[in-house]
Order: C-alpha cells, then sequence, then structure tokens
C-alpha cells in the first residue's frame, strides 16, 4: 500500500527536525516484480507475487511515497519473486529471522543495490522487517518433507530414527 514507506520517512524528518538524528537516510522501496505501480509509474491492473502482503496493483498512499522518495534522494526498485525468496531464506538462514516474504523484499532490494552499487559495500544501512514469518506459513512449508506419524512410543521413535 505504500504506507510503510511514507510512515517511516516521516518520522525521519521528524527526528532530524527535532534534532535527534544529524542527517536523513536515502529511502529505498522494493516491490514485487509482479505488483511493481510505483517501478513502472502506472497501476498494475493484476498484480502477482509470492509476496501477498505487497501484491497492490495501486496504492493509496502513491502521492506521498513518491514524495518520500524524491525528498530522500532515494528510489523505488523491483524484485522477482525468486529473488524475495533468496532474501527469505538468506535471513533466516543467517540471521535466524522468520518474516514474510513481503518483508524479505526489503533485503531484496538492498542486495540488489549493492550490486548495482547504488549501496556502498560496507555501508551502515537498516532494512525494516514487519512481517513475521507466521503471516504467510505456507511459504516456510513448501519444500518440505512430509511428516511421517508414529505412534506415542519411545521404541518405535528410536526404531525409526534407526539408532537401534
Amino acid at each position: 500500500n505504500a504506507g510503510n514507506i511514507t510512515a517511516y520517512w516521516k518520522g525521519y524528518t521528524e527526528y532530524h527536525r527535532d534534532g535527534l538524528s544529524d542527517r536523513l537516510p536515502r529511502m529505498l522501496g522494493t516491490q514485487a516484480a509482479g505488483a511493481a505501480p510505483l517501478v513502472l509509474g502506472e497501476p498494475v491492473s493484476e498484480p502477482e507475487t509470492i509476496a501477498t502482503a505487497i501484491r497492490i496493483g495501486s496504492p493509496a498512499s502513491w502521492t506521498s511515497a513518491v514524495e518520500a522518495q524524491q525528498q530522500s534522494k532515494g528510489r523505488f526498485l523491483a524484485a522477482t519473486d525468486e529473488e524475495i525468496l533468496a532474501a527469505y531464506h538468506l535471513v533466516a538462514r543467517t540471521e535466524g529471522v522468520f518474516v514474510e516474504p513481503a518483508s524479505a523484499a526489503s533485503i531484496a532490494g538492498l542486495l540488489k543495490s549493492i550490486e548495482d552499487g547504488w549501496v556502498a559495500k560496507g555501508s551502515t544501512v537498516v532494512c525494516t522487517v514487519t512481517g513475521n514469518g507466521l503471516k504467510d506459513p505456507d511459504t516456510a512449508l513448501k519444500g518440505m518433507p512430509a511428516v511421517t506419524p508414529l505412534p506415542v512410543d519411545p521404541v518405535a521413535v528410536v526404531a525409526k530414527l534407526g539408532l537401534v
């Protein structure tokens, strides 16, 4: 809905105005490639992405999001579902953080921005990941091995594990 980048920018500018920070960040808004109206500059009539929380074809906060991007000298970019899923797995594996795919989009955007030089390697960066992975458990369950039902019997469990 583009409300997050708008709200974050408002908070950063208020902190700066009140002397609580000495500089303002550049804002990076990452949208899913199949639902990237701000990147394309036009509404997407049939948005499609694995990141359901950002599957929005015409954000309600469009104007204020563009203002945040422009005022911060930031940018919008699109990440494919594959890039979002790679970031989803990366943050779980390296940081132990279980996020939903929409939150992983910000990490995918950061990785792309480092790759293309928009963000210098070694920079201090904050990725806001507000959505817990339990918001979209189906993504986490895809590719998991099937559960083998066993009786509530320690001997059966030990036997199934091949420990006898």
